[in-house]
């Protein structure tokens, strides 16, 4: 508990002789002290400096203690009010509660009753303080974040989550393995209403069927051998908050049916129980997969595909973001050498380029692995050639010459090998239709190496 000199108690009475006792009393117990005799000098005195409990008598000439409330609200609507009455009534008692009143106590007063009273105000009031103080830090965290990119890609799906993240709509985040779409989850949740509950994530391929349900929906005491106590699942863990299922495409048909009902209902039993159990979350998923294939062939379903696909946001693949590669290998190398302690400056020019001509088959989750390992072996002030080591075949092509015709055949090669032939995704980065580039794949004899 804070020291009480930090706590300034403002005691306001008509008459002295409270004033006079309370105040004493309250120094007694070490706290900072001020008094007024009526609103006016109330006022002042609260416009002068900051106070954490007001006792305000009810009844006092002129302006009542329960107006007087009201206007203190007007400076400062953290400070914390308790009136003081000779008048005790319930009536009187349930009126101040309704206007913000933290608690009421009848003159003559109980040294106790007054003790404890002022002891849980303080503790109400430092819990007020801290949370204020934890928001704020995970407010800041929520601005810094590793999403690290200036590719017209990556703006993109930044302002699609600015979009989506201040509404409850159910989001569907695609993309290949390893290009952060956890990232673009948590910034969702981070920047949403619901950003202080919790934000659960359930890997949807790491789990049987079994245990997938008993994660998610939680079990009774003896509902299966095994189950020694009652569990709650991930659902109710992230009432207000958030679910992230990760590979929603790898659930099994009847985890879809179930997934399902409990979108319909809002509501879900745990295994072995009775009660329905009915939690407020909002749903994020993500998929590397096909799931438009998946629900031609059967596979998933197909209602349940159109209540997860409400909004979808594209993550790149990191050969397609032209320009992030040398910005993303930087921010690691910063990140590594600082958990590290290694005092490295940065990377090469060779070693980005080396960086920029690969293919990055496990896109940014592989790039952080590379630059982790460079960084552990780095013997000098800057990482080098020699400490990359990829754990793919290197891909790159011999394009030698200086004509006009030659740099645009290797710059062709190279976004062709960075989309791995995507003819439509090429031909958006290259600003040509997709005739032209077909066209120019023919004239310079180009084909996709294996």
């Amino acid at each position: 508990m804070t020291d009480n000199g930090e706590i300034g108690i403002l005691v306001v009475d008509d008459e002295a002789s409270v004033r006079d006792s309370l105040s004493k009393w309250f120094r007694e117990d070490g706290f900072r002290v001020g008094s007024a005799a009526n609103a006016s000098e109330a006022m002042d005195v609260l416009s002068a400096s900051s106070w954490d409990i007001v006792m305000l008598d009810i009844k006092m000439p002129g302006m009542d203690g329960l107006e007087l409330h009201r206007r203190i609200r007007e400076v400062d609507d953290d400070v914390i009010v308790i009136i003081m009455t000779a008048y005790a009534s319930v009536d009187t008692a349930v009126q101040a509660l309704k206007d913000g009143v933290y608690d009421y106590v009848s003159k003559p007063f109980d040294t106790d009753d007054l003790t404890h009273l002022i002891r849980n105000a303080i503790e109400k009031r430092q819990l007020a303080r801290e949370n204020v103080q934890l928001r704020r830090k995970i407010d800041h965290l929520i601005a810094v974040d590793d999403i690290v990119g200036s590719s017209p890609q990556v703006h993109k799906a930044l302002e699609q989550v600015a979009e989506v993240a201040h509404t409850d709509a159910t989001v569907m985040i695609r993309g290949e393995s390893g290009t952060g779409k956890e990232l673009i989850a948590r910034s969702i949740h981070g920047n949403s209403r619901r950003r202080y509950a919790p934000i659960i994530t359930v890997n949807c391929g790491a789990f049987t069927e079994t245990l997938l349900e008993s994660e998610l929906f939680g079990h009774e005491k003896g509902a299966f051998t095994g189950a020694q106590y009652r569990r709650k699942g991930n659902l109710e863990q992230a009432d207000k908050g958030t679910v992230f299922f990760d590979e929603i495409g790898a659930i099994s048909p009847k985890m879809q049916v179930d997934l399902l009902r409990v979108l319909e209902n809002k509501s879900f039993q745990r295994i072995g129980g009775e009660k329905p159990i009915e939690t407020d979350f909002r749903i994020v998923s993500a998929t590397n997969r096909d799931l438009e294939q998946a629900v031609a062939s059967g596979q998933f379903r197909e209602d349940l595909y159109f209540r997860l696909n409400v909004f979808t946001i594209f993550v790149p693949p990191l050969r397609e973001r032209e320009g992030d590669i040398p910005r993303l290998a930087s921010y690691f190398t910063e990140r590594f050498a600082r958990s590290m302690s290694k005092p490295i400056r940065g990377i090469r020019k060779e070693a980005l380029a080396l960086m920029d001509e690969y293919s990055w088959p496990g896109n940014v989750r592989e790039l952080r692995n590379v630059i982790e390992r460079a960084v552990v072996v780095c013997k000098k002030g800057e990482i080098g050639v020699e400490d990359l080591s990829f754990p793919f075949r290197f891909r790159t092509r011999s394009l030698v010459g200086n004509s006009i015709e030659d740099i645009e055949k290797a710059h062709i090669v190279k976004i062709l090998d960075r989309t791995e032939w995507n003819i439509s995704r090429s031909s958006q980065i290259l600003k040509i239709d997709r005739t032209t580039l077909y066209n120019k794949i023919k004239k310079y004899g180009l084909a996709r190496m294996a």
